[in-house]
């Protein structure tokens, strides 16, 4: 090639980076405008935890053990004497566009690339049979890690969106390190030839439940440098709601004299999200603006023009749906003159669908159905909405590691809310502000029987407008013995109870199933 073409080429490609560098400069500066609104009206008694630095290392002062329910309440002195220096007055509380310096201190970056300056992804050899050689997965997006990334996406799945609300709102503390102390699997599951073929397992990390012990080292690394339950009601089979089952077979085809039980005559219908940004903020009390980047950062990355385009106004979160269950007829929801019994209740797979006895998840869903069937058989409606928010929206991993804490450090009341906080970093992320849209949307205008204990949920429906007449929780009977920890560690808390009020000094004496018990 002759120098008049190298030369060509070179002010060819010299141009084009050129034109590159303006657009991403044009790109910048709106960003910089985007991300630089008004201040927003900050309500009254707003919610947070400290918050450090993305760089800052987690044992610092500023990251203390000031772990908050989303219906705590911090105070201003607290929010301001534990946030990094800045020139806020120490009387005045953190507005959102200085909380979301604190939280992300760095410019929006939308992307990497394998020969940016500093890139280097922690080594990762999948199939390798030797875990040290394997790696760990990992993609945070802390600045102490974001350059080290070897995988794609947010830890969590679909609860990565709960998680991105629960630090936005200041519930969170994004650079908290779980305690995994005594969470080890309680039965062993060692390694099998298929986790050393790279093709074998490729949809699962085979050594996922191994993390904290395999990857200790690396994991330490990164942060410092950043029974069956419930009795079968007194149901009327009316062969309208209540119907019974066919008969049950035996092997040999002939018909069984077990009891088939019943069947419950019911509409349903299932509900996928979609997020109307702007009213979503709102709801939750923060900017449109740190909604996005909170979203934006903590699925990682994955979705960039929700910092692009804001013009575009939905969302598709990647969390589960819902699904309502109607007993007797849909249209008597709307009318005011029938009686209504509700429940909304959150998924709990292990108890919903296997039966523990460690909480009271089934003994709920199951009288609150009985309840529906009454309710429409004394002429009203029944509704049953079913939430995909899987350990308090903080996952089935977490739950059960949680279970492994409890029963392995003594399972005591007293220590029923700070065993998910070790873990988790906060207790509860089922926020509830959203929960009431469905409700709206069913026409239910008024509740004369909703059956629950949450304050949370309570609350949320009440304040969206819906009144609601009666309210009550599960029946003494009802109660499985293990799960009597987590009942009075929620009364002690302030939930709603129709019995004995529990004092939190007397946590400590109500104590389920020890680890020794029960046979490994």
């Amino acid at each position: 090639m002759s120098t008049s073409t190298n030369d060509a080429v070179l002010d060819q490609i010299l141009a084009q980076l050129n034109a590159l560098q303006v657009s991403q400069q044009t790109l910048q500066t709106k960003l910089d405008a985007l991300t630089t609104p008004p201040p927003p009206h900050s309500p009254q008694g707003a919610n947070g935890i400290p918050i450090p630095g993305r760089n800052e290392c987690i044992g610092s002062p500023s990251s203390s053990n000031l772990l908050l329910s989303p219906s705590t309440s911090l105070s201003r002195a607290h929010l301001v004497s534990s946030t990094p220096p800045t020139s806020t007055p120490p009387d005045h509380p953190l507005i959102d566009k200085e909380r979301e310096k604190a939280l992300y201190p760095g410019r929006v970056v939308l992307a990497t690339y394998p020969d940016q300056h500093g890139i280097k992804p922690y080594p990762l050899q999948w199939g390798a049979s030797d875990p040290a050689v394997r790696g760990p997965v990992i993609c945070s997006r802390l600045l102490t890690s974001i350059k080290q990334r070897n995988a794609l996406g947010a830890h969590s799945g679909s609860y990565s969106i709960y998680r991105a609300l629960a630090i936005a709102m200041g519930t969170l503390n994004p650079t908290h390190k779980p305690d995994y102390t005594k969470t080890e699997p309680p039965v062993p599951i060692p390694p099998q030839p298929s986790w050393y073929d790279p093709n074998k397992i490729v949809s699962f990390d085979p050594w996922g439940h191994l993390v904290p012990q395999v990857f200790k080292k690396e994991i330490d690394d990164l942060v410092e440098r950043a029974r069956r339950v419930g009795e079968k009601g007194d149901l009327n089979i009316d062969g309208r709601v209540v119907l019974r089952t066919q008969p049950l077979k035996n092997a040999d085809g002939s018909l069984s004299d077990a009891d088939p039980g019943v069947e419950i005559a019911i509409s349903k219908a299932a509900v996928e999200p979609v997020w109307y940004l702007p009213g979503v903020a709102e709801r939750f009390g923060i900017s449109e603006t740190l909604l996005r980047r909170a979203l934006f950062e903590d699925t990682g990355g994955m979705y960039p023009e929700l910092i692009t385009r804001p013009d575009i106004k939905v969302f598709l979160p990647p969390i589960g749906n819902l699904t309502v269950y109607i007993f007797g007829h849909p249209e008597y929801m709307s009318d005011e003159s029938k009686e209504l019994t509700l429940r909304v209740h959150d998924e709990c797979n292990g108890s919903d669908v296997f039966g523990s006895d460690i909480c009271t998840c089934k003994p709920y869903l199951i009288f609150a159905i009985e309840e529906c069937i009454r309710c429409v058989q004394r002429g009203g409606v029944g509704v049953v909405v079913y939430f995909r928010k899987e350990g308090r929206a903080l996952g089935e991993v977490t739950k059960y590691l949680v279970y492994n804490l409890r029963k392995r450090g003594g399972d005591s009341a007293d220590k029923y809310f700070k065993s998910t906080e070790l873990i988790a970093g906060v207790k509860d992320m089922r926020f509830q502000a959203l929960m009431p849209d469905v409700l709206h949307w069913l026409g239910i205008k008024k509740i004369d029987n909703m059956v629950s204990m949450s304050d949370m949920k309570y609350n949320a429906i009440v304040q969206s407008g819906i009144p609601i007449l009666n309210r009550y929780d599960l029946p003494e009977h009802l109660i499985p013995p293990d799960s009597r920890v987590e009942i009075d560690a929620k009364i002690a808390a302030g939930y709603f109870t129709s019995g004995k009020q529990v004092a939190q000094a007397d946590l400590f004496k109500t104590v389920g199933r020890t680890w020794e018990e029960t046979e490994h």
